[in-house]
């Protein structure tokens, strides 16, 4: 049978465009599991894993490095969340900030990065969010991990009709079964992102952690923003904090963490360890439905004109202007954060100090940028 021409070449142009489209999905799907290049500084005694505390994530996707900083003396443990909400990168930045550069002198650090490391793995179809974004450094370009608020679908799915919160029974829309920050205290053989919240909370019971700081960014219309909540038992610690911030030019409010919202960090790590717990968080334009185009330069500028409009109808609940809220400013925010939260901590709990040394100072990455605190790789 003879085969018409014109059809052969559109049938072949068709192929070869599939196989284009397959090898460019299939490239970013694998970069979108690259490990993100982190370089630990000389505080960094040891690294471990999230899956060491509970066996059924170990090795899987939900599996995260862990860096402890164990200090010269002795005295309290601090945990330190970031990548909790992976599209919430200014924490996730700190965090990284801290564990290429802090020593610690009397106690000890617990750094996860990358809490939810599930998230890490995608981004949101139709969203148009970059999957990177890179940070100029001395040594040159860093690239650093852009992802999604909730766990990967891959890893869990389908999302159920009513989330349900264990143990409090809080009914939750569905989708917040992927929300890691709605799964504490979790479960050891619950879903995915339950196991996930699980290994954290018994990371921190068995490290005997006694303070812990989970950092969030939000969008500029979110009321809870630029604010540190504080558990019940924290609320002195975030209250100190807070007052200090805004003394030196930093408004940060505080908020009592809610007795009636289950699952988020700072409720159930004080409910159900001893550790005093504290969420923080920082503006980014990347994240709200008022953005406009969504990519890396509004990661790391913050600046959108949309929300300059915004803000001149009164929508916002932080100030926006034409300087936007750039990625230096929230992660120099963290860095003070860290510091006067530590200095309320160490007020309020002698004997039981932790010290840090090294830690980025506010005004220093205001003045030098991120990259002035990100290593280099290290030689072969």
């Amino acid at each position: 049978m003879k085969m018409n021409r014109p059809y052969l070449f559109r049938g072949m142009g068709f192929l070869v465009v599939g196989v284009a489209t397959a090898v460019l999905a299939g490239r970013a799907f694998i970069a979108m599991h690259e490990p993100e290049p982190i370089y630990p500084g000389p505080g960094v005694t040891r690294t471990s894993w999230l899956g060491n505390y509970v066996a059924s994530i170990a090795e899987g996707p939900g599996d995260a490095p862990v860096y402890v900083l164990d200090g010269q003396e002795p005295g309290g443990t601090l945990v330190l969340l970031g990548g909790t909400h992976p599209q919430e990168v200014a924490g996730h930045v700190a965090a990284i900030l801290v564990i290429e550069n802090v020593v610690v002198k009397k106690g000890r650090l617990i750094v996860i990065p990358q809490s939810n490391r599930s998230g890490f793995s995608y981004t949101e179809p139709l969203e148009g969010f970059p999957h990177h974004f890179e940070i100029e450094t001395p040594h040159g370009m860093r690239w650093l991990r852009f992802g999604m608020r909730l766990t990967n679908p891959i890893h869990q799915w389908p999302d159920p009709d009513m989330q349900v919160h264990n143990p409090s029974g809080e009914h939750m829309v569905g989708w917040e079964a992927r929300n890691l920050n709605r799964n504490y205290p979790g479960r050891a053989d619950g879903r995915f992102t339950e196991r996930v919240g699980y290994a954290v909370t018994q990371l921190i019971e068995k490290e005997n952690t006694t303070l812990v700081l989970d950092m969030h960014e939000a969008y500029p219309e979110y009321p809870i923003i630029n604010m540190i909540i504080a558990h019940q038992r924290a609320f002195e610690i975030g209250t100190i904090a807070a007052l200090t911030l805004q003394s030196r030019g930093i408004p940060m409010d505080i908020m009592a963490s809610p007795e009636n919202l289950r699952g988020l960090s700072h409720r159930e790590f004080g409910d159900h360890t001893s550790a005093f717990a504290l969420l923080s968080e920082t503006a980014s334009a990347a994240m709200g439905r008022f953005r406009g185009r969504t990519d890396p330069s509004l990661v790391i500028d913050g600046i959108d004109r949309n929300y300059e409009v915004a803000q001149g109808l009164g929508r916002l609940f932080v100030p926006f202007t034409s300087t936007g809220h750039p990625l230096r400013n929230r992660v120099a925010r963290n860095m003070a954060t860290i510091e006067e939260i530590l200095a309320a901590y160490n007020e309020t709990n002698p004997g039981k100090e932790i010290v840090l040394e090294n830690l980025p100072a506010y005004d220093a990455v205001m003045e030098k940028g991120i990259g002035a605190f990100l290593n280099a790789a290290p030689l072969e």
